[in-house]
Parts: structure tokens; sequence; C-alpha cells
């Protein structure tokens, strides 16, 4: 069971291995939503996430004769940091197996605290039953991600924390992929406050938790699919659910595009790197029907690869018409390039990329196309641009630009 000794217990232990996440003011969010928001960014853990916090919390409460087994666990990343990392400091060895989609940056951090890492299957579900079958064969102690009670009281000691720095909190965002942060945080926040709202927030692609509260019972998705890695679960904690069920207040889903947004809002507002699982938090406080609240938003990771980066960053600026990639027509004759250029410069639109050909037409007199894609300062820039060219004659078609870099 969850109670409020084991809470403190907890809070205790595991600050022999977290670093303080204090609470940050989000002036930017607060003015874009109404409320008064401030960021938990477990991001900023030495392992680039909470998941430290249940992996060395449970670790320590084995026997001798548990560790000395060897441990074993299945994650998508984050949990696997968290028990390499845990495991090193006390001394035992650990098998982590890994989904084959893990970003790299997650699988050699893994590997950088001494685990053995075995990648088994394209999502956590696979990857966790090739664990158990790892554990009963080889003997190993197997330490669970998020369906266990233990694991989520060392996850809870975040709400312990906020509740520090902020007595007053309305309402407590939180991740939900398996159910273990949202169970420790949640039952630990009502314990503390019952008027405290959590909000469990999940990726629309792996809403697993949401299809579970409806139906009352844990259920298991067909699928999954979303950008979210560390939230990409099939099925919940069958162990966590009941207190999820009591503590959780509500559950949003986040569509993976309003993710896209959420890591130019962070980046660019607040310098910081998280991953898109941790965002969900961020996207969900402009869904919130409240005004004038104080809520935080627990940013529970921050573990990206630069492929996915580069790629998340590339959409970001395209969904938000940073960049745009239009095509015209126009003869082919001596100056007509020069002359859309001089248009370009004028808009103070920026070229980065232009493709002239020659060939869209047999007849090259009536018709030349020009493909440019241009950054610009945002949608009104945008249409600004767009609307000179067509004023100066040029029928203008907007286009997907492709890669960037």
């Amino acid at each position: 069971m969850m109670t409020l000794e084991k809470f403190e217990e907890a809070s205790e232990k595991v600050k022999e291995v977290i670093l303080p996440t204090n609470l940050i003011y989000s002036e930017y969010f607060s003015g874009q939503t109404g409320n008064k928001v401030y960021l938990k960014p477990e991001n900023m853990q030495y392992t680039g996430a909470y998941k430290v916090r249940g992996a060395y919390y449970k670790i320590s409460t084995l026997t001798e004769e548990e560790r000395k087994k060897g441990l074993i666990t299945a994650s998508a990343g984050n949990h696997a940091q968290g028990v390499a990392y845990a495991a090193k400091i006390f001394g035992v060895p650990a098998t982590i197996v890994m989904p084959t989609t893990t970003p790299l940056i997650k699988v050699n951090r893994t590997k950088s605290y001494g685990a053995r890492v075995v990648l088994f299957g394209n999502v956590y579900d696979e990857a966790y039953q090739y664990a158990e079958q790892l554990a009963e064969k080889q003997g190993l102690t197997l330490v669970h991600p998020f369906n266990d009670e233990t694991v989520a009281t060392g996850q809870g000691t975040i709400a312990m924390e906020i509740f520090k720095e902020l007595p007053t909190v309305d309402m407590i965002l939180v991740p939900i992929g398996g159910g273990g942060l949202a169970a420790g945080v949640s039952t630990l926040t009502k314990m503390l406050n019952p008027k405290i709202k959590v909000i469990g927030v999940e990726p629309a692609g792996a809403s697993c938790m949401k299809a579970s509260l409806e139906a009352g019972k844990v259920v298991t998705l067909d699928g999954v699919s979303t950008i979210a890695d560390g939230t990409a679960v099939k099925t919940p904690g069958d162990k966590v659910f009941p207190y999820i069920q009591k503590n959780v207040d509500d559950i949003i889903s986040i569509d993976d595009h309003e993710l896209i947004g959420s890591f130019l809002d962070v980046m660019e507002n607040h310098k910081m790197l998280v991953e898109n699982s941790g965002l969900l938090t961020v996207a969900a406080l402009h869904h919130l029907k409240c005004k004038n609240k104080k809520v935080v938003s627990i940013m529970s990771g921050g573990n990206m690869d630069i492929i996915t980066l580069s790629s998340v960053v590339q959409h970001g600026l395209i969904q938000r018409d940073r960049v745009f990639t239009v095509s015209l027509k126009l003869p082919d004759r001596p100056g007509e390039l020069e002359k859309v250029a001089g248009i370009l410069a004028n808009m103070q639109g920026n070229v980065i990329r232009l493709e002239h050909n020659q060939f869209v037409s047999i007849n090259r007199n009536d018709a030349v196309e020009l493909r440019i894609t241009l950054e610009a300062f945002g949608t009104e820039h945008k249409k600004e641009i767009i609307g000179t060219l067509e004023k100066n004659g040029y029928e203008v078609r907007e286009e997907m630009p492709t890669a960037l870099y």
C-alpha cells in the first residue's frame, strides 16, 4: 500500500540520488493560459528524467539476496536509465530490455551506467513480456517500470516537493503512460490536500488509461502510435490502476501535433530540452477550462535523440508558418528570377532553398517553375509575402517543404 509514512520515507531516500528541480514560474504560459503556471523540470535530473526516483527507492527496499540475483526491467528509456544508474550505485548487475524503436541516446546512456541492454519488440509491452521470460529463465529480480506500488511511491515524491514549494497549488498536471507516476503523485496529493485537482495527460495515440477508466477496468489497446515514446503503452498497470481511479480527477488526451508546438514554446521561452512525453502536460495547459489558478506542469523527462530533435524542430517551424514553400510560374527570360528575388528581399523573406525547373512546360517561353523555400516571422508575414507575389502577377501555389537539413 502507498501510505504517507512510505512517501515520507521515499522522499528522504531519493535525496541521495536526485538533483533539485525547483519550480519555475512561467510568465509565457501564464500569459497564454490565464493561469499562474509553474513548471516542474524533471528533465533536469542526472538521468534526464524522474524515473530514477522510483527505481532507486524500489532497489533500496529489496533484500540483499534479491539484489545479488541481478536486476532486470523493460523500458522505453527513462526507467532503463533510472534502474541502470541505481544498480550501479548499489553495485549490482542490471539487464535492460528496450524496444528496438528506442531513441539511440537512451540506449547509449543506459549502457554508460554499466547495464546490459537487450533490444526486443517494437513497443514497450513486447519488451516487457521478453523481460519476464528472461527473469524467469535466469532467476533475475524484476523491477517493473510502473506497475509496482513501491516504484509509484518513489515517483510520488515529486508531489512532496511541489507542496513544500507551493502549498497553495490548485492543480497538478501529470503525464500518464503505464500509470506509475500518476498513481504516486495523485495519491500523495490527495493525502496532503484532497481539494487539489490532479489531471492526467496522455497521448491520443496511446490513450490506454482513458480507455481503462471509461471501461472501469484495465483494458489493452490494439496498438499505439505516438511520437511520445516514453508514454507509448498499450496496457496500464493493474496494481496502480485503482489509485488512479480514486485520485486522478480527469484525463486529457493530446495529439502529436500539439507536442511539436509545445517543444518550440519550451525551448524558445525557457531554454530547456524536454522530450515529447514530458511535453504532454505543457500542451494540456491550453485545454484547461479554468482561470487564475496555480497550476503545476510536471515535465517528466528530457532524453531526446538528435534525429527526433531535428524532426520536431523542422515540423514545428512549418507548423508555425516560419518556414514555408511556394511554387510560381514565370517566363523563361533574363531578369525574371532577379525580379522575384527583389520582391522577397523587400519583404524580408529569407530564401533557404531555390529550385528553378525549365522543363515544367514544353513551351519555355510560356512558363518556368520556380520553387522557393523561405523563412518568415510567422503566419501574418507569410501571408504578406504570398500576397505581394500575387499582386505582382505571379500565380502562387503553396507546397509542403522537404527536409531542411
